[in-house]
């Protein structure tokens, strides 16, 4: 039987592009806050052993969770930057887990994750040498710009994707390269996922095809799309 494996989302950002004044994070979608969907579509899945939450230090919204759907849930205090936040994550993870163990990172913000699609990286994943992260090809045309916003090139999308999450590595080597990566500022720079850690390493982590259902809510009408999204996953109102 295939070991459960523990699951670190990021939750210490401000999110306040989804409008008004409280992270996005904790904003209602159908009744209950986005990172409480998102923690119990992640602990709904069989192969979730738990979550350790990285949240920001004085954050005053949190609920106090300490089990999601029969799930443990760890905490964390987050950093300035995503990288920083996940960093903790791990080390609050490395108390308990192994160094060789899988671990999945998943945005605070992602409530709609199909469990085909976490079944897929799983399955896929596992069996690369590096890890995988969901990603979904890009399909519309794609414009590159020019200092006046003007369109310089039109960019061949045959190979583009975009990164969603989770995304899987092993935990030492995620830290490794995290750490790494953060030693020195241009690099730390360039790390706007966990996927990106390991490419400034030269290596390449497998692209697993996602679902756009996975949406990542930013704004305020994504609020609006991923309570509909929701809905036709057979989500209720709380």
């Amino acid at each position: 039987m295939a070991k459960p494996i523990w699951c670190v989302v990021p939750a210490a950002g401000a999110g306040l592009r989804a409008g008004g004044a409280v992270p996005k994070q904790y904003r209602n979608v159908l009744g209950k806050p986005l990172i409480l969907r998102t923690m119990e579509r992640l602990a709904q899945h069989p192969r979730v052993a738990g979550l350790v939450v990285a949240l920001a230090e004085r954050d005053r919204r949190w609920g106090g969770y300490v089990m999601c759907m029969g799930k443990p849930v760890r905490t964390c205090n987050g950093g300035a930057v995503r990288a920083d936040s996940v960093r903790a994550g791990l080390a609050r993870l490395a108390q308990f887990e192994r160094p060789d163990a899988w671990v999945l990172v998943h945005d605070a913000a992602r409530p709609c994750l199909p469990h085909a699609d976490l079944d897929r990286l799983l399955r896929e994943g596992t069996k690369h040498a590096v890890g995988a992260l969901l990603a979904a090809r890009i399909r519309d045309t794609v414009k590159r710009a020019d200092d006046g916003e003007s369109v310089a090139e039109t960019v061949p999308r045959e190979k583009l994707w975009r990164a969603l999450t989770p995304q899987l590595f092993r935990l030492g080597e995620l830290a490794s390269a995290l750490d790494w990566a953060r030693a020195d500022p241009e690099r730390a720079a360039r790390v706007t996922d966990e996927s990106s850690a390991f490419e400034l390493l030269g290596k390449r982590p497998l692209l697993v095809e996602g679902s756009d259902d996975n949406l990542k809510v930013t704004t305020a009408d994504d609020l609006v799309r991923a309570e509909a999204i929701l809905i036709t996953q057979g989500e209720r109102l709380a």
